[in-house]
């Protein structure tokens, strides 16, 4: 086969694959507008509200501190020779009783002197006032008639006054050595968990030296921070009245359902250096549950505190999430979608309480929406027996 044929033949393949191209987009089917785009309706769930009147609580953190607490220290010097059975770390005393005594036996010889000092005294005054008798005899009988300077100094009566104030130095002597030698027992000043000791037998103290902490038992504090816009829904204890109710938990150490009940007792006045929230106290009494068989309270621990505000009336009370962007919340009305301003009147941790904005039994849509327009239609998702089964156990 020469050139010329090949060539041909070529031709022939080159304008026969043309026609089937031409041929199939010829006789391929062309897409058409079917008219006007249908608008589906949105699928959303919705609650149904109503008005109540609530008691919202506040969650705060707090740290247990002791509402009583003192370190003993001596007033008198001396050797340490007893120290009661109880004066140990994590014991407990009761008021008045003895803890340690120092050694009294100089303190004895002390107010025995004294003692001595006085007798001295008072016997010296009697002389003095046997003397001035004679005195005032004499002066009858000489029946000279002096000036009163001179008549005082005849009489006596500096020499007197000066024994009177004797006996009555003696006397605050007597009671400064009694008063000392009563302060070598150190006693309880309530009852009392005793923190730390510092001392022991053999110890030599003075004035001033740190012997032992001690916390009461009657009450601890929770020193607790919550936002300052929140005071104003705290109850405080006024007029005889007790303050709001508190549960304490500690998570980390007790059981899930185990508390502690407190009350609110004081707003410290001033606020948390590092975070600059309001400072509160919770009174919680028996922390060391020696009435009770509830937990105990650890000094130190951080706690959790709820605490109960004052009473909300004519409420809607609903979750967070169900508030929308400036305090706003979809409706689902005839159908359609109708975007709400609301007045958050109070937060809590999980909730928003709102008393203007929302009608009763108004149907508030849970469903997040990708397109927000006031308008924009609606339908209820049906709840199948499953959606039920998963909603009772939220």
């Amino acid at each position: 086969m020469n050139w010329k044929t090949t060539l041909l033949v070529c031709l022939d393949i080159f304008g026969a694959g043309a026609a089937v191209t031409v041929l199939i987009f010829s006789t391929e089917p062309t897409a058409q507008r079917s008219g006007a785009t249908k608008q589906t309706a949105m699928l959303v769930e919705v609650t149904t509200v109503a008005p109540d009147t609530v008691r919202p609580t506040i969650e705060a953190m707090g740290t247990v501190r002791p509402a009583q607490e003192v370190v003993l220290s001596p007033q008198v010097d001396g050797k340490i020779v007893r120290r009661g059975d109880a004066f140990t770390p994590g014991g407990y005393v009761d008021q008045g009783e003895t803890l340690l005594q120092i050694d009294p036996s100089d303190y004895r010889n002390t107010l025995q002197e004294r003692q001595s000092a006085l007798q001295q005294a008072q016997a010296e005054l009697t002389l003095e006032q046997g003397q001035q008798a004679v005195a005032k005899q004499d002066y009858r009988q000489l029946g000279d008639t002096l000036s009163g300077a001179n008549e005082a100094l005849v009489l006596r009566k500096p020499q007197l006054e000066s024994a009177k104030s004797e006996v009555e130095a003696a006397r605050a002597a007597v009671e400064q050595a009694k008063l000392n030698l009563q302060r070598t027992t150190i006693e309880v000043p309530f009852d009392a968990h005793i923190v730390e000791r510092s001392v022991n037998v053999g110890s030599q103290v003075a004035p001033g030296d740190e012997l032992a902490r001690l916390v009461g038992l009657e009450t601890y504090w929770v020193e607790a921070t919550v936002p300052m816009s929140k005071l104003r829904w705290l109850e405080m204890p006024t007029d005889g009245q007790q303050g709001a109710r508190v549960r304490v938990r500690n998570r980390t150490a007790w059981p899930d359902s185990s508390y502690r009940e407190g009350r609110l007792f004081r707003l410290v006045g001033s606020l948390e250096e590092d975070t600059r929230l309001a400072r509160v106290l919770i009174e919680v009494p028996d922390p060391l549950a020696r009435e009770s068989d509830r937990p105990r309270l650890m000094l130190g621990a951080y706690v959790e505190a709820r605490i109960r505000t004052k009473r909300l009336d004519d409420v809607v009370r609903l979750n967070r999430d169900y508030v929308r962007d400036n305090e706003t919340v979809w409706l689902m009305e005839n159908g359609a979608l109708t975007i709400q301003d609301v007045n958050v009147v109070f937060e809590d941790a999980t909730h928003a309480y709102i008393d203007r904005g929302i009608d009763e039994q108004a149907r508030v849509v849970t469903t997040n929406l990708s397109t927000i327009r006031d308008g924009a239609p609606l339908r209820l998702k049906e709840i199948t027996a499953t959606d039920s089964i998963k909603r009772a156990g939220e």
